[in-house]
């Protein structure tokens, strides 16, 4: 597992210090853990360390959606300013961790950790044990940041069992509205664990376009979270996408703290090979007035497994809630397995939920309309996937992130450009 943190600012002890005494204590859960019963965690019985220096590697322009903005770049868990562009608006600001000085760490104090549930996200603790640097942005009151703030977090593929901790501290004050764009790729085929915590605290009124986009592949070993908290009539619009790798588990849970806010959460996981996927999440209606949508389609390949799990939790105080679960999966192999549960668990009388779930392969009847019409198989085949996400994909509000998945997500189906000609 993760090794200690080293270097890190001496204000984060105390939460080293608290996450190390938990996570000490917390077993490593198996098959008969409930919550992660599909899951094959050998490859993380293995100890990752921190990089020893800093990689030699650039970062690949189409490795990224190239946004204009702020991007701040992390490779193997170090900063590099060489690579990264800080342009905020006035009333936005950016802290990274390292450079706190001390009205900021009492900041970043005073938030860190408030919006993630520890005893469900369990990996929480190790997160906090080995912190050393992370980033906080804040977003005063009634300001509009235009251009998307993206943080790219990649592992070089220099370093043999790599292991990187990943924080964000994303803050919006009342009225603001801003869009962030969380990207994380490995660059190489050696090992890497990435254990990633986001949180997202949004006052009153606060609006946010959200987009996690996981291309890890191969090697690669994830364990994440997004945790999320809207006060009153706060909007928050979520994307995720999940490549397949090695381990890829993703835990999103929405608090719903204040009358009127809103979420809408859509994402897609495309694991292949012998790839595994879990994402799970959770929806927490407190308060009343609130809704929420939720949509998740995956397409599972070859001899991969994917898992999703999603929740809805009405709260007894929660009346005139309205949300919705939808996901659906499509199997393109014999051998793929895919295990979905939704849930609903409603305490309250006076609301309008409605959740669902679909397991199939590929239309036949589709496949068959296509080849009449002389669509070669392996093209039709791609045309009819890619068919199955893109309402997906066009819930995407960012040009500049759409127009980087189109591509992306057609060329991986194909596996060859010239089957992609009639989608793009």
């Amino acid at each position: 597992m993760l090794s200690r943190a080293e270097g890190a600012p001496a204000w984060l002890s105390d939460v080293q210090a608290r996450g190390r005494a938990v996570w000490d204590k917390t077993p490593m859960p198996t098959r008969r853990t409930e919550a992660w019963k599909y899951n094959n965690l050998k490859p993380l019985q293995t100890t990752f360390s921190a990089a020893t220096g800093p990689a030699s590697v650039s970062l690949p322009a189409a490795s990224y959606p190239e946004l204009a903005g702020t991007t701040l770049v992390f490779i193997d868990g170090l900063y590099r300013e060489d690579l990264s562009q800080v342009s905020l608006p006035e009333g936005a600001r950016l802290v990274r961790f390292a450079d706190a000085d001390a009205p900021d760490s009492t900041a970043i104090l005073e938030r860190l950790g408030t919006a993630v549930n520890h005893d469900r996200h369990l990996f929480a603790p190790l997160n906090d044990a080995t912190l050393a640097d992370g980033v906080q942005v804040t977003i005063d009151k009634g300001v509009v940041v235009g251009d998307p703030i993206q943080v790219i977090w990649a592992t070089s593929g220099e370093f043999e069992n790599v292991g990187v901790t990943q924080r964000l501290l994303f803050e919006m004050s009342p009225n603001s509205q801003a869009t962030l764009v969380e990207t994380f790729v490995n660059l190489g085929s050696a090992a890497a664990f990435t254990n990633g915590i986001s949180e997202l605290l949004l006052q009153d009124n606060a609006q946010l376009n959200h987009y996690r986009l996981h291309l890890e592949e191969e090697e690669g070993l994830h364990v994440g979270g997004v945790h999320a908290v809207l006060g009153s009539h706060a909007t928050l619009n979520s994307f995720h996408l999940a490549l397949g790798s090695l381990l890829k588990r993703i835990d999103v849970t929405v608090q719903h703290e204040g009358e009127g806010a809103h979420c809408e959460i859509n994402g897609i996981y495309l694991p292949r090979g012998d790839e595994q996927i879990d994402y799970h999440t959770c929806i927490e209606h407190a308060v009343p007035h609130c809704t929420s949508s939720e949509t998740f389609r995956g397409i599972v390949a070859d001899s991969s497994r994917a898992v999703f799990n999603g929740r809805i939790h009405i709260h007894p105080d929660a009346q005139k809630t309205f949300a919705e679960l939808s996901n659906k999966n499509l199997l393109t192999s014999h051998k793929a397995e895919v295990y979905t549960k939704p849930e609903l668990e409603i305490y309250a009388d006076d609301v309008q939920c409605a959740h669902g779930a679909t397991v199939a392969q590929m239309d036949a009847t589709a496949l068959h309309y296509l080849r009449t019409r002389g669509v070669p198989a392996a093209e039709a085949e791609v045309m009819l996937s890619y068919g199955f996400i893109n309402e997906v994909v066009e819930t995407v509000r960012c040009d500049g992130v759409r127009d980087f998945l189109k591509p992306l997500l057609a060329h991986r189906f194909a596996r060859n450009p010239n089957l992609t000609r009639h989608i793009l």
